[in-house]
Formats: C-alpha cells, structure tokens, sequence
C-alpha cells in the first residue's frame, strides 16, 4: 500500500510541476506576442503617418486649388523673361577696353574710316553708340556727342524691354495668392456652418491648403522682384560706365 501512495504521491507531484510549466510557457508566449505586437504597431506607425503626407511638390501645389495655375504660369514668364533680359544684357552690355583704345587712336591719327569699322563690326551696344557718333563726319563734337546720347539712350531703351512685366508680376502673383486664400477660408467655414460642426481638424485641414497660395505668390513675388531689380542694377552699372567711355571718345574729336 505504501509503494502505491508513494507512486499516486509521486505522480500528482509530477502532474502540479508539469501543469505549472506549462501555465509558465503559457504567459510566457502572451507576453512574447504581446511585446511583437506592440513592436509591430511602433514600427507601423511612421508608415501609417506618412499616408496622410504629400508625397510631392506637385501634390502639394495642387492642393492649393485652381488659383494656383495662373501662379504657376506667372512663376515661368517671370524665369523666362529674367533668363532672356540676361543674356542679351549680358551679351550687349560688354565695356570693351580695347575697342575704346582702338578707336581713340584711330581717331587721333585722323582715320575715321577705320574706328568707324572697329565700332561697326565689334556687336555691342558700346560700339553701336560709337557708330552712331562717327557716322557724322564733319558734325561739331556737341552734335556728335547728341547723338551718341540718343543712341546710348536706345541701347538702354532696347535692354530694359520686357523688364516692366516682372515688376507686374511682383505685384500681382502675392495678390493672386491672397484670393486663393481668402475665398478658401469663405469655403471651408460656409460648410462649417451647413454642417453645423465646428472642428478643429476640418478648419486647419482646409485653411492649411489654401495658405499654399498665399505662400506661392509670395515666392514667385519675390522672385519676380529681385530679377526685375538686379536687370536694373546691370544696365545702371552699363549706363555709367557707357557714359564715361563715351565722354573719353569725345574729348579727342
């Protein structure tokens, strides 16, 4: 009788340790996938952030509504016309050193013929204002030097064309930016008021895409407004130093 108590005792002793590992494993895997489970959701959470994200600058744009097509457009004249006033400035308004030694010493050595074909043939506005003046032979040096004013007045004429749009654009696209903004903000609280919700999310959510335009027209404003300046600035900087070059070609008449 003693062996079988020992074995039953045995047995339920064998039965309660194994009955209790297996309660341990038990919680032992829960809080295993517990802890998967909220290192799932942790490694998660930036995706699922990044869905209500703009993907694009485009994307971004567009959600500034239909007031951002002619924003957008006035932003490519403004590039357009400040790449190509550029250039041709750039081109035109070179201050040959040479050529103006040229041509004083030509006209020194009485050969008028020849700093006229120096002035014809040099491309620039410079030469072309020296042109204008040689072309009188025979004229006192005032009447020279009236016409070479006028003509130096043309060549500026000629650089600053075009120049006055991006100064309209300056003006107009941070207009254009405000009506999208504004009438945004009429939208979102008009529906506020059908819907008789107000929200924090459904007013910031809107209000935050109809600031775009806002923002834009700025940027293509300032834009605008620093290209139409700086072309300014090179063909002030043209006209003095034109100016000083010309009054060096005068004096030896």
């Amino acid at each position: 009788m003693k062996k079988i108590s020992d074995i039953l005792t045995n047995s339920s002793f064998r039965f309660n340790v194994a009955s209790v590992n297996y309660l341990f494993s038990l919680k032992t895997l829960k809080q295993i996938k517990m802890n998967l489970n909220s290192t799932l959701i942790l490694l998660l959470q930036p995706q699922l952030k990044d869905t209500n994200t703009v993907n694009n600058v485009a994307e971004l744009l567009m959600k500034g509504g239909f007031i951002m097509i002619p924003i957008i457009l006035l932003s490519i004249i403004s590039v357009y016309l400040f790449i190509e006033r550029f250039s041709y400035i750039r081109r035109s308004a070179v201050i040959d050193e040479n050529l103006v030694n040229n041509v004083i010493n030509e006209i020194r050595n009485k050969r008028q013929e020849e700093a006229l074909t120096q002035a014809r043939y040099s491309n620039t506005s410079l030469g072309r204002i020296f042109e204008s003046g040689l072309n009188l032979s025979g004229k006192t040096p005032k009447d020279v030097e009236n016409y070479m004013e006028a003509a130096a007045n043309l060549e500026i004429s000629v650089m600053e064309k075009d120049t006055g749009y991006l100064g309209i654009i300056a003006g107009i696209a941070p207009m254009l930016g405000f009506i999208g903004t504004i009438s945004g903000v009429i939208k979102i609280f008009y529906n506020i008021s059908l819907a008789d919700n107000i929200s924090i999310g459904i007013i910031a959510g809107g209000l935050y895409q109809k600031m775009i335009c806002s923002g834009t027209g700025l940027i293509v404003g300032v834009i605008a407004y620093s290209a139409y300046h700086y072309l300014q600035m090179m063909i002030d900087r043209f006209s003095i130093d034109m100016q000083r070059q010309v009054n060096e070609v005068v004096k030896v008449l």
